[in-house]
């Protein structure tokens, strides 16, 4: 959702910062969010000085050149992506108030604002814009000069106990130099401490390149920062405290590293991925030591039911839990898209696990899902990608993947890391259950150690099915098959090619198709069927090959993923990619690879901008 990046600095520094070099770094940095228009706002000369522009970060830039901006050393910055009203330079943020004096920039979405709205219309207000962050912005305005007597942390105080909704509000005021106010609810906020220097962002990324320094807020928090000091108050105006954590990754790792995009190096970056989610998670004897989680051994061994939480490609991630979790612990698994699950009353209590799964752990739908299933007295836990997040922070317990910072707007290495995540769980409660002996356990662990050299090798013979999705460049639609774990892959071979290259896609699973999807198929449709392996499941491999001569019989372009010495699907193939052996269970964690590169070649052929696709935010943070 919106980049946000607010600074206060000082020209006392030995290096000072110009505030709109910041902003403008972190805003680049936060592109991956996803945003339709740009703007920033300073404070200099005794006055707000700001500059925005619909479309992408360079036109904002281009518009600054054009009419600088007076050095500065306090700043607020914004990418935004359209909720109320449409893309436009007038609706970009910042908005103005109290007679240009305030800025604002807002990241969410302020549900009661029509009613306050109305109410400051009737008292003589005038709007530019259509948008709820005008609103936000002209009611701090008039409680900063009427109610809260020219203090801007109080004035934020009594704002936000107007407002109702999901938001990260950050002003400034003419008035104050030196000085950004902020407000956090049910959106994401972090602070960043520098030397004379302090810093807000939607996440680290937004000021990575100045301080590693990091400190989380909670929920319902204000935080005042100057140069030198942060202030951070609950929504009364009560002292409170954040938690301090330092970024160990740097900048170097949030750039393209010489590939043609983000997504693409993110898939490259997939066995060190999967590696780092792996490391140190057991011991010398194979035993599972997951210290980060914060729900005793004896709770969990109580748990008799499990209850997965996602959305998008991390629902899929659950999809692939659900089979290890149910074959390896005997506990059922249920996987639920967070937006639907607490609008149907589900059925949960203090013996159900709730597994969210977050790449940035501020997905909406599944924050509001958590606390729905934790006031049914549910155990929580998290599965995320991003420190100081606010799902893991209110979750029971967290588990954290170790992919490193997700640039590209679709998963991808995020993707791999949740499940290598879910396994770990999986295999984690069997150990506390008694339900694998520990032999086992080890000798699975040592599977999943194997990985990242098995997907490193579907990387370096990626150019084969890389040379595939060029000659397929126009192909106007491509289904994808998969039975048992292959399902959940088909479905997220689809989604990828949704995402970037938007064209027609559809995961099936296999058996369904002659209960329906089978009539798509017609002569040239390209047909993606991820086979099973031939060990241990004959009659499941059996019958995906039976699969793939019904549709090539009607026409179909067959392209199968198989298993290294599978000779049986050659007969009935125009393209087999094929990967290296490996347990079925663990078996996502390659099939996907190839798909994954399909896609991104596909798009990137047509010419698309496969980091940032249309209309698509890296993490949606509004219901």
């Amino acid at each position: 959702m919106c980049g946000i990046v607010g600074y206060a600095g000082t020209s006392s520094r030995v290096v000072d910062h110009d505030a709109l070099d910041v902003l403008i770094e972190g805003l680049r940095r936060l592109e991956y969010r996803g945003y339709d228009s740009a703007g920033v706002a300073v404070v200099a000369d005794g006055a707000i000085h700001s500059r925005k522009k619909a479309g992408k970060l360079a036109n904002l830039e281009n518009e600054i050149a054009e009419a600088p901006l007076p050095k500065s050393m306090t700043g607020i910055g914004h990418t935004r992506w359209a909720t109320h009203g449409g893309p436009s330079d007038g609706n970009a943020h910042p908005h103005l108030a109290d007679g240009g004096k305030l800025a604002m920039i807002h990241n969410g979405i302020i549900e009661n604002f029509a009613g306050i709205k109305a109410e400051l219309v009737a008292e003589g207000a005038t709007f530019l814009s259509e948008t709820d962050t005008e609103v936000a912005a002209a009611l701090l305005g008039k409680l900063y000069t009427t109610e809260a007597a020219g203090d801007l942390t109080l004035a934020m105080q009594l704002a936000v106990a107007r407002l109702e909704g999901a938001f990260t509000l950050l002003a400034v005021h003419e008035d104050h130099p030196g000085v950004v106010v902020a407000a956090r609810r049910n959106s994401p906020l972090v602070l960043g401490l520098g030397d004379g220097e302090n810093f807000l962002g939607s996440d680290v990324s937004g000021f990575i390149d100045f301080t590693r320094r990091a400190v989380e807020l909670g929920q319902d928090q204000i935080v005042t920062i100057t140069p030198d000091t942060h202030t951070i108050t609950d929504f009364q105006g009560n002292p409170a405290e954040g938690k301090e954590f330092t970024v160990d990754w740097d900048a170097a790792s949030a750039e393209k590293g010489g590939f043609a995009s983000f997504m693409e190096k993110e898939i490259y970056d997939q066995p060190a991925a999967v590696a780092d989610t792996l490391l140190g998670r057991s011991d010398a004897n194979g035993r599972l030591t997951l210290d980060e989680l914060r729900i005793s051994p004896e709770e969990l061994a109580k748990i008799s039911k499990i209850v997965v939480l996602a959305c998008g490609t991390s629902a899929y991630a659950g999809s692939v839990a659900k089979y290890a979790i149910e074959s390896w612990c005997r506990i059922p698994v249920e996987v639920e898209l967070s937006h639907e699950f607490r609008y149907r009353e589900p059925i949960v209590d203090e013996n159900t696990l709730i597994v969210s799964i977050s790449q940035s752990g501020e997905t909406m739908d599944t924050l509001m899902a958590v606390r729905y299933a934790k006031e049914q007295g549910a155990k929580t836990l998290s599965i995320c990608n991003t420190n100081g997040s606010t799902i893991p922070r209110e979750s029971d317990a967290a588990l954290y993947t170790h992919a490193g910072p997700e640039i590209a707007v679709a998963s991808t290495k995020a993707f791999l890391a949740q499940i290598t995540a879910t396994y770990l769980l999986g295999l984690y409660l069997a150990q506390l259950r008694g339900n694998l002996f520990q032999g086992q356990i080890k000798d699975i662990l040592a599977d999943l150690g194997k990985i990242p050299a098995k997907i490193q090798d579907i990387l370096d013979r990626g150019e084969e099915i890389k040379s595939v999705a060029r000659k397929m460049a126009q192909v106007p639609s491509v289904l994808f098959l998969g039975r048992h774990v292959g399902y959940p892959v088909a479905m997220e071979g689809a989604l990828k090619l949704k995402e970037i290259a938007y064209i027609h896609a559809e995961g099936f699973a296999a058996g369904e198709l002659k209960h329906g999807p089978i009539a798509l198929i017609e002569q040239d449709q390209p047909v993606f069927v991820v086979v099973p392996s031939p060990r241990g499941r004959d009659s499941l491999h059996s019958k995906v090959v039976s699969n793939i001569q019904e549709v090539r019989a009607r026409g179909a372009n067959t392209l199968v993923i198989a298993e290294s010495g599978d000779e049986d699907v050659r007969a009935y193939a125009e393209f087999v990619f094929y990967v290296p052996e490996t347990p079925t269970l663990l078996m996502p964690l390659l099939t996907t690879v190839p798909l994954q590169l399909f896609a991104c070649e596909l798009a990137s052929a047509k010419g698309y901008d496969v980091d940032q696709p249309r209309n698509l935010a890296k993490s949606v943070t509004v219901e």
